[in-house]
């Protein structure tokens, strides 16, 4: 396997420079900087899968948390949900606590679409982008209860950790999205 660069530097806020950072990444940190939150940002290559994440998240001293893009069979409802990283996600214990049958994993045009994010990006940040509510954030109550989240600001080359008190109480209020909780076994 290939290794992952990553840069070992703890960094408070956004990069000094923008250039070679996305527009969508840029107004990410605009964001999060009029809402006042502060965050540490580590940089690093394109993360393929979770377990690569384990070396930025001891970086950032969280715990891993897994962000799945979900939809109904019918494509007319969305979700984002955000679970621990050791979790199994099994749809039927989901299914059950939200009340939508069939859910599966949503097709990157309709992330992309309400999120502006690509696969292997999913974060909660990408909800920025969804003005027309189209996603329905469920977070698990354990990741709740936690006192950082770790997120990519909608891109995968970066990861931030955010207080779980400023995503829940500024972040969410702002892009006008209130989250259902789960139990999720």
């Amino acid at each position: 396997m290939e290794e992952i660069w990553v840069d070992r530097t703890l960094y408070q806020g956004r990069p000094e420079k923008e250039e070679g950072r996305l527009p969508k990444e840029v107004r990410t940190y605009d964001l999060l900087d009029r809402l006042r939150i502060p965050y540490w940002r580590v940089d690093h290559d394109v993360i393929p899968t979770i377990e690569a994440c384990q070396e930025v998240d001891k970086l950032l001293g969280i715990q891993i948390c897994k962000n799945l893009f979900l939809c109904n069979a019918k494509k007319t409802d969305f979700y984002l949900l955000l679970m621990p990283g050791e979790k199994q996600f099994k749809t039927k214990d989901l299914s059950k606590q939200i009340g939508s049958s069939r859910l599966s994993f949503g097709p990157g045009e309709f992330m992309e679409e309400f999120l502006d994010i690509q696969p292997g990006s999913v974060s909660v940040l990408g909800l920025m982008n969804d003005r027309e509510n189209r996603v329905q954030l469920i977070i698990d109550r354990q990741v709740a209860q936690e006192e950082y989240l770790g997120c990519h600001p909608c891109i995968n080359t970066s990861s931030l950790k955010l207080s779980m008190a400023d995503v829940l109480e500024k972040f969410l209020p702002a892009v006008k999205h209130e989250p259902i909780f789960v139990d999720l076994p």
